[in-house]
């Protein structure tokens, strides 16, 4: 069954410009062969509500996308190995 998801993950600063654009492009990709993606958005960098390991801020970047119950929980896992990616959240929305 596909589902529509929301999710948002924000990457370090402190990997550069050239590394944030190939942190977008992957996820970006990831999301195209793995689900359909909707929109991606990005947000580019803003202060934190708090501060996550000492860091005030991180570029932000929102995307939209369905995909089969089950992809939310690899997208997941590759969020934690992922280098550079301090936060992230993903969210099922109501049809």
């Amino acid at each position: 069954m596909v589902n529509k998801y929301e999710s948002i993950f924000i990457i370090s600063p402190e990997i550069g410009e050239e590394s944030t654009k190939a942190l977008v492009e992957k996820f970006k990709s990831l999301l195209e062969t793995s689900a359909q993606l909707d929109s991606i958005d990005e947000w580019g960098k803003r202060k934190l509500a708090y501060p996550i390991n000492d860091r005030n801020e991180g570029y932000y970047v929102m995307a939209n996308f369905s995909a089969e119950s089950s992809f939310p929980h690899e997208l997941e896992r590759i969020y934690k190995i992922t280098d550079g990616i301090i936060k992230y959240m993903i969210i099922k929305k109501d049809k």
